[in-house]
Formats: structure tokens, sequence, C-alpha cells
């Protein structure tokens, strides 16, 4: 862009310094500043790209080309445009252009493409002149079946193909084989732009270029202002679509002009919508959007189509002001033939030189003789009264052409133009870029900025009161510190019971990581010692104890050897739940206290009491009641393992079974070796009964009773804790007298030093701002200043208040205007 004016040489400075004074406070970081730091790079940047972006054959080209009342870029019916165009600013004696090809990889993709879209079987290998001939041969066959390339979408193909591989072959020495190769344009011998972006517009270079980059003389294009040419959104090539979108969403992207055909197609594309989308999620283009719809001319001669336009529009695109219909193909050539004469048969034979040579020699109709045509007899645009036309059908279409031209000349020019929409568009965008762009660039700033002043200046105006009603003496700070003990107790006490309830609830709602892990400890420790006792469990053993405790007995019922069992493994189960459980419970405990002494309150505590009130002491006494409350739970859960469980005995269970397997085993005789043989039997009936009592336990009844003691013991404790607190006023004032001295002084030195800090920080504000609204102030936008910091407004404020017994909010400073003495 051109240079900004002298008050705005500072800006980027200005405005970082703002964004870094933000970051600074912790109550502010964490809104996202980008907004600022994109407009910001808009407003300063040397360059404003505006990127013309559409469907394949929208016409994206043609208008540029309309616009600028050159023919710069490659504009044919059916011949997707898949070259990234740049145009640049340049002074009349430095015009240029500079051409980067597609590799020949890329070249072999495009080709294999439109050999499948149009059915050929060849191999494609275009290195290959036998190949390259048949290829040409089955596209001319096509053309000629078709009756020319912009019959059918098949013709367009067939010519598109034709143009790619004549492209080739013409410029192979420039095409490397993976590389894109770029050149300028003496390269090729070109004195000046016009002959480069002849060549760069032929038809068969321009299907074998990347990117055309043209640096030349517009007025359109002064200020810094880029023109952007993308292939379509819907382009045979994915890869083409996609450089489209990434531009779209690159943040050099300032503006889009979207080329869109529902004027032709009747409604939005699936393309078109998404394209609107990615628009809308690039915060580097806003509202700088101008909707295009060309092709205009098609609704002429369809009135459901002009309907349909017409209620898209309407109903889409009812909140911009930016909506333009035109014809890119009837303005640019209008503008163009107005410049001929019939010399040369009004462009024929220089403008349409190369669209006119026809197959067999025969002369064929340029598009836009086409459209010539039915523009002046069938689109209902000419006055009667004006222009009295006729289409003779005897006249060939180019005939009529040259005798409506000559018949009726400029004026009729004149007014195809200004039906092309063209006009207005360009005056649009002209009055945009060179009146318009620069003030709301700043002013997009601007918008941004303000609310990020704003709370800066709310913040510093808060902080500044606060620090400023400090008392600034020893005696009063000291008075001041006392009076807020008794609040200051009666808060940590609340934080403490808050903190204790919290951490109750964690465990409750198993949201603890560290008590869930040590719980599910428990639950491990319990299956493997009850698989350790089935594995090991002695018959024998039972056998023993059970004929030991009836003397005169010399053998014993399988029902005692099962008793036994079942007091063994009951107590054996109880001795880990229990050490389970007292493990739980400390760890529960040594996790809660140290959380307790990093808090903020229990530091407090510490100040005003020199001890933590007793904190400690009664959690250490609340853990060894929960202790013993689990230690019981623990035993009594386990004391009911010794029952069996209450559908072990059931018809059709497979315990009952397996119970009568294992006693019609152990019965055969009357000796221990029979018993001791049914061994894993009784096994197998010990684990049917116990594993899913042991599972009850675990997962579901013993977690409540834990949750239960816990919240019974902990929740009253941390109650009267709290209240507890609160009734240590008298050692508090006694211990805060004793050390008060020392801390009034720190406390008033370091409200001295921060004071002293926010004031520079206010008036490092108040000059960024002041700069930022020279600035604006230069760009003529009064409306768009940001609020500076007067100190005097608090003291104003707060005289008002103190004889008006009010409370002064932070709204009224901020609409509160400079009061004079």
């Amino acid at each position: 862009m051109t240079s900004l004016p002298i008050q705005c040489a500072n800006l980027k400075e200005q405005v970082e310094l703002i964004l870094q004074l933000f970051q600074q406070e912790p109550a502010l970081r964490s809104q996202d500043i980008t907004p600022v730091q994109t407009s910001l790079g808009k407003a300063i940047s040397p360059k404003f790209e505006i990127v013309f972006a559409g469907a394949f054959s929208a016409g994206k080209s043609m208008l540029i080309n309309a616009l600028l009342e050159r023919e710069l870029l490659y504009s044919a019916e059916g011949h997707a445009t898949g070259t990234e165009c740049k145009i640049e600013y340049a002074e009349l004696d430095q015009e240029r252009v500079v051409l980067t090809f597609l590799s020949e990889a890329e070249i072999r993709e495009q080709a294999s493409y439109l050999c499948q879209q149009l059915g050929f079987t060849t191999a494609v290998n275009i290195n290959q002149d036998e190949v390259i001939t048949l290829l040409n041969q089955g596209c001319e066959l096509i053309l000629q079946q078709e009756g020319g390339e912009s019959r059918s979408e098949r013709a367009k193909q067939a010519k598109a193909l034709i143009l790619l591989l004549a492209g080739y072959e013409t410029n192979r020495e420039h095409i490397h084989t993976v590389n894109n190769a770029t050149y300028s344009m003496e390269t090729f011998n070109f004195s000046n732009l016009k002959e480069a972006a002849g060549y760069a517009r032929r038809g068969s270079n321009s299907a074998v270029l990347k990117r055309i980059e043209y640096y030349c003389n517009h007025p359109l294009l002064e200020d810094g202002n880029v023109i952007i040419d993308t292939p379509g959104i819907d382009a045979p090539v994915e890869k083409d679509a996609q450089l489209t979108y990434a531009k779209i969403q690159h943040p050099d992207t300032s503006a889009v002009v979207c080329v869109l055909k529902p004027a032709s197609a009747g409604d939005m594309t699936k393309e078109e919508t998404l394209l609107l989308e990615t628009m809308r999620e690039n915060g580097g283009i806003r509202d700088r959007v101008f909707y295009v719809f060309n092709r205009i001319d098609e609704t002429w001669y369809n009135t459901q189509l002009r309907q349909r336009l017409d209620d898209l529009i309407s109903s889409q695109f009812r909140d911009t002001s930016r909506v333009y219909k035109t014809s890119g193909l009837l303005g640019f050539y209008g503008s163009q033939i107005k410049q001929t004469s019939i010399q040369n048969r009004f462009g024929l034979d220089s403008i349409f030189a190369e669209s006119v040579k026809g197959l067999n020699g025969e002369e064929e109709t340029p598009q836009f003789v086409y459209a010539f045509n039915n523009y002046c007899v069938t689109s209902g645009k000419l006055s009667h009264t004006n222009f009295r036309i006729s289409l003779n059908g005897f006249e060939t279409p180019n005939q009529n052409y040259l005798r409506i031209l000559a018949e009726q000349g400029t004026p009729l020019i004149n007014q195809l133009i200004l039906d092309s929409g063209i006009e207005e568009f360009r005056t649009a965008i002209t009055r945009y870029l060179t009146e318009e762009k620069r003030p709301m660039l700043f002013q997009n700033l601007a918008d941004d900025l303000e609310g990020i002043c704003i709370k800066l200046k709310k913040n510093y105006q808060s902080v500044y009161r606060d620090l400023d009603s400090q008392p600034r003496e020893i005696e009063a700070m000291k008075s001041q510190e006392l009076q807020r003990l008794n609040q200051q107790l009666q808060e940590i006490g609340k934080d403490f019971n808050q903190h204790i309830i919290a951490e109750i609830n964690q465990v409750i709602n198993n949201s603890c990581d560290t008590f869930e892990a040590d719980f599910r400890q428990l639950q491990s420790r319990m299956i493997r010692r009850l698989d350790e006792l089935l594995d090991t469990f002695s018959v024998a053993d039972a056998y023993r104890r059970a004929t030991l405790s009836h003397l005169r007995n010399a053998t014993a019922p399988l029902l005692a050897i099962l008793v036994e069992a079942f007091y063994y493994l009951s107590n054996q189960l109880e001795d880990i739940l229990v050490n389970s459980s007292e493990q739980l419970v400390a760890n529960f405990f040594q996790r809660l206290i140290e959380t307790i002494r990093k808090t903020e309150y229990y530091r407090q505590l510490y100040r005003l009491l020199g001890n933590d009130g007793g904190i400690e002491q009664n959690i250490k006494a609340i853990e060894k009641q929960v202790t013993l409350a689990l230690v019981s739970a623990a035993s009594v859960e386990c004391d009911r393992f010794v029952r069996e469980s209450p559908r072990f005995y059931d018809e059709g269970t497979f315990s009952i079974y397996q119970f009568r397997q294992t006693l019609q085993q152990t019965s055969q005789s009357y000796d221990c070796e029979s018993m001791i043989e049914a061994e894993p039997a009784i096994r197998q009936l010990l684990k049917l009964d116990f594993e899913p009592k042991v599972s009850y336990t675990i997962r579901t009844s013993f977690r409540q009773t834990i949750n239960q003691i816990l919240k019974t013991q902990l929740l009253p404790m941390a109650e009267q804790q709290a209240d507890d607190i609160l009734q240590q006023y008298p050692q508090a004032r006694v211990y805060l007298e004793q050390t008060l001295q020392h801390e009034a002084e720190e406390k008033i030195l370091q409200n001295r030093r921060l004071l002293s800090a926010v004031e520079q920080k206010i008036e490092s504000y108040n000059t960024a701002v002041s700069g930022m609204n020279s600035c604006l102030q230069a760009m003529q936008l009064y409306d768009y200043l940001l609020p500076v910091i007067n100190l005097n407004e608090l003291d104003a404020v707060e005289k008002i208040a103190a004889s008006n017994g009010v409370v002064i909010s932070d709204g009224l400073l901020d609409g509160m205007v400079q009061i004079q003495d």
C-alpha cells in the first residue's frame, strides 16, 4: 500500500504495547487477541490481496479482464483455468510477466483424467508422438460429431485435451519432469506486457501454466491492491480446487470476489455453499466479500431462472449490499469493440481473429457474437424507440453482428456495457479500493481494540482505586487488618468446610483417581487371596479339625468338612479385608492432610494464629474413628461369609448338583481317604459359594459402607472445625498484634510499589492510545477513538459519591466525562 499518514508511523508498536499490557493482567490474558493481530496486519500490510473465487467456468477470468479493461487472462467456454494468476501494480515502463509451468507429472495427471472422461482407452504417454496423434484425432472426431467446441460438455473436454497436449508439445523445453520451472518474459524474447500476456493467454500455453504473475499499470492496482484469479472450486483436478480453498483460508487474503453461477445454473451448488462457509472461517476477510452473479444475460431469456435468482438473493444475501449481477462476456468485449470499426469488422479480424478460424476453412462464430445478437433481439433490454434492430435468417450470425453494429454504432455498445452490469461492479470495487478500503481497515482495527482497551481501562481503574484507598500509615494499616480478622477467620473456616465436602464428594462419585486406585488394590487383594485359599485348601486339615471336635467319633461327614472350610475361608478373608481397609484409610487421610497443607486458607491460618487451629489433630482423631468403624464393618461383612449363599441349595442350580455329586463321592466309605479324594470337588463347591459373596462385597456393599462412614465422620468434624477456628479470635488477635507492625510496614511499601507500577502502566497505555487516536483522526475516523484513562475522573467521581452517599460502579466511571475545575 502507499505510505501511511505520518501519525500512523508507530501504529504497530503502539498496538503491540496495548496487547502486551493486556497479556500482563492475569484476569484478562485468557481473552483471544488474534482478531486484533489480524486487523493490525491488514491495516499496515503493504499489500491487499483480492481473491476471485468461484466454480469452473463461472467467468472469473473474464470478469477480471472486464475490470481491468485488458485481455490479460485466458478465458474460453468450457476450458477451466487451472492456473493461479496474480496481478500486481507496476509503473508503465516496468510492466512484465513471470511464468511458472506445470511439471510433466502434473500434465500427465490432467491428460489421464481427460482421457478417462472422454472414454479413451489408449495408454497416455505424452512423450510418444503416435499416442499424441491418436489422441488428437479422437478429439477432432468428437468436435466434428458434436458440431463445435462449445456445443457440449464432451466437446469442451476434447478441446481442453487438445490444448493441453499442444501446450506440452510447444513448451516441452520449458517443462521439467517433477519441478515447476519459472521464467521471466525476457526468456521468451517478449519486449512488453502485451506480447507476454498474448502468449500466456493463448489456449495451449495457458493449459500448461501453473502460475502467472502479471505486473501491470492500472489505477485499480495502486495502493498495494493485488488481484488473484484461482482455479474453479469444482475443477476437474482435485488439487486445483484445493488450491482455491487454501488461498481463501490464507491469512494474506484480505477480500474475496465470489463469482457465483446461479444466474445460469438456477441454484447454488454444494461447492459454492462450501466456499461461502470457508470464507466465513477466515477472520482476515470479515465482511470484505463481493458477491457477483455472473452470466446474468442468461436470465434475460428465462423468466423462471430470473425469478429463482431473485429469490436466492433476497433470502440468502439480504444482509449485504455488495451483490452484483454481471455479464463479464458482454461487458468486457463491449468495452473492447468500442475501439474497433468496420475496417476490422468490429473485432472479427482482430479481437476474435483466433476464435473465428474454423474447421475446413469455414468461419466460426465467436461466443460473444452469439451473445450480442441475442441481446439485441430477444433480451428485452433495448428500447424499440431508440434501437430498431432485426436479425435476418438469411444472414450468418457474423453478418448480422456486422450489420447491427454498422447501423447502431456506439450508442448500442454503450447500452450493452451498461446492461452488462460491469460498469456498476467496476465503479463499486474501485470506490471501495480507492476510497473506503483504508479507512475501513483502520475502523476494523479500532473496533477490535475497543473491547480490549475498555477492559484494560476498567482493570487499571479498579486496581488503582483499590490501592489508592489503602491506609498509608502503619497504625491505620494495623487497625484495618485487625478489623478484618473476624471475617478472615470465618472465611478460613468456610473454605476448610467446603474443601472437606468437595473431597468427600469426589470419593462418593468415584472421581478421586488416587482413592479409586487404592480401592481397586483392595479388590485385587481380596480376589487374589480367595484364589490362594481355594487352591491351597486342605481337606485333610479340615477333616482333622472336625474329628478333634468330636473325640468319640472316628469319622466325619461332608457337612463337617464344609463347616470347617467356611469358618477357615471367612476368617482368612476377614484378615485381608481389615488390613486393606486400614491401608485405604491411612492413604486417604495422608493425602487429605497433604492437600490441606497446600491450600491458601491453611497458609492464612498460620499467618493469623501461628498454628493450624487444631485441624491436623482433629483429622488424625477422625482417622482413628474411621479406621475402627471400617474394621468393624469389615469383620461384620466377612462374618456373613460363614453362611451359605441364599440360592446355594436351590433346585436346578449347578451348586446343588455339585453338592450332590460330592456327597455321593464321599459317602462311598467311612475313612479319611475317600474324603481326601473328593478334595477337587469340595474346592469347586467352595468356589461356587464364595466367589459371588466376595464379589458382591468388594463391588457393591463394602464400597457403600466406606462412603457412608467417611461422610458421617468427616462432614460433622469439618463443620465443627470451622466453628472452632472462628472461636479462636482472641488468640488470633494477640498473635496478629505481635506480627502486624512488620507486616504493615511491608504492605504499605508493597502498595506504594504496586501503585507506582499501575501509574506507569496507565501512562504507557495513554501514550499508546493517544498515538493510535492521532492515527484514527488522520484517517477521519473520529467516531472510533479509543478511551484514555484520566485519573482525575476517579477523584471527581469519588467526591460526588462521598457527598451523596452512593456507591459508584465501574460502568459509571466508563461513561464519566472529565470534569473541569
